[in-house]
């Protein structure tokens, strides 16, 4: 199912009675999302990607905008009516019900030509939980089961009625880092067997680019920039997009462009055209700076943090905006440890240019 947002806006009255600012949660958000795709709404706290997700779902009304279901306008289409499902970060399970009664409870309130017989609704739950894989657990209570099965549990529940459309708003949260993997890579099956256009909400940059076809970052309620993740994570379009995605975060150091030339500090470490002179941000990820005895920008060097295949190099450098410069190179490079300097050389195509005021991205040719 085609999900289609136009000019989504929406606005909430301010808490302040004095100040009397209204405040914009979502502005103008226009999006298509593809048949059968994930698309996961991305950014932090207070960015407008809960908000998006339950005015898809219905739970909240749009100030101003469409929403539209293949070709059917849901703008004013209650929640129930809308053939969604929707999983929670807290799971919302029914403690008194087991796993076969929460996973069968919306098939029982469906009435008129949609209601069910007993046994399709059974049939209906057990394929559900054989989706998920917990039919073995159909008997229990939800304080039995671990996080990881209460979240599959609302998962089965949220399938069971057979979306057009499936919404999860931030459904691993609750989860320790083992089975938040673990669990993400099950979302991410379960979505590609039923084919259900999912949308998935998260704070988390690496959850959303492990498993959504699309991303969408977000900043007080703007779209920054939507793509597939790993073109927006090469491809940043402004300052905040690359800060970001990234683990470890991208470098940020102050610099300028003089006569064709990058500088950080006194180092040239890159020549380039295309490029008027003034005052920029520099970013470069942990994997664009190479250690070079010749290189052309000199770090302090901190330390070394061996992680198995990769090593972190943990250096400083007096424009940087962080408070260490980090390089991630391969473990069997050697670096002089008793050095106090290091010097690296910068991969273009790892090495971004923004303007200093807008933060918005400044496009370059390598010499």
């Amino acid at each position: 199912m085609k999900v289609v947002l136009e000019n989504l806006t929406k606005i909430f009255p301010s808490r302040d009675k004095k100040s009397g600012k209204e405040v914009v949660a979502v502005n103008d958000f226009t999006f298509e999302i593809p048949d059968g795709q994930l698309v996961g709404l991305l950014g932090p706290s207070g960015c407008g990607k809960s908000t998006t997700l339950y005015m898809i779902s219905g739970l909240q009304k749009p100030t101003s905008g469409k929403i539209y279901f293949g070709e059917d306008d849901v703008t004013e289409l209650s929640t129930e009516n809308r053939g969604i499902g929707l999983v929670f970060q807290n799971y919302a399970l029914y403690p008194h019900m087991t796993v076969k009664q929460n996973i069968l409870f919306p098939l029982q309130n469906l009435k008129g030509k949609d209601k069910l017989s007993k046994e399709e609704m059974l049939d209906r739950a057990l394929n559900a939980a054989r989706l998920v894989q917990i039919d073995e657990l159909m008997d229990r209570k939800p304080s039995e089961l671990s996080g990881g099965q209460q979240q599959r549990v609302a998962i089965a529940r949220a399938l069971v009625k057979m979306p057009r459309v499936l919404l999860l708003d931030e459904p691993l949260s609750n989860l320790d880092a083992r089975l938040r993997l673990q669990t993400r890579e099950e979302i991410r099956r379960i979505q590609k067997e039923t084919g259900i256009t999912t949308i998935f909400v998260t704070h988390d940059q690496e959850e959303a680019m492990s498993i959504s076809d699309v991303i969408v970052v977000m900043k007080l309620g703007v779209v920054q920039q939507i793509g597939e993740p790993q073109s927006v994570y090469d491809d940043p379009k402004n300052l905040f997009v690359a800060k970001f995605l990234g683990t470890p975060p991208i470098n940020v150091l102050e610099g300028k462009v003089v006569d064709g030339k990058v500088y950080i500090g006194d180092d040239d470490v890159l020549d380039v055209t295309g490029v008027d002179d003034q005052e920029v941000y520099i970013g470069i990820r942990p994997e664009g700076l190479e250690p070079n005895d010749n290189g052309r920008l000199t770090c302090g060097l901190s330390n070394i943090e061996v992680m198995g295949r990769d090593a972190s190099v943990v250096a400083t450098n007096a424009a940087s905006a962080n408070p260490v410069v980090r390089a991630i190179i391969n473990s069997d490079i050697r670096i002089d440890t008793t050095s106090q300097t290091i010097k690296f050389n910068v991969k273009p195509h790892k090495f971004f240019l923004f303007n200093k005021q807008t933060e918005e991205r400044v496009y370059f040719e390598v010499k």
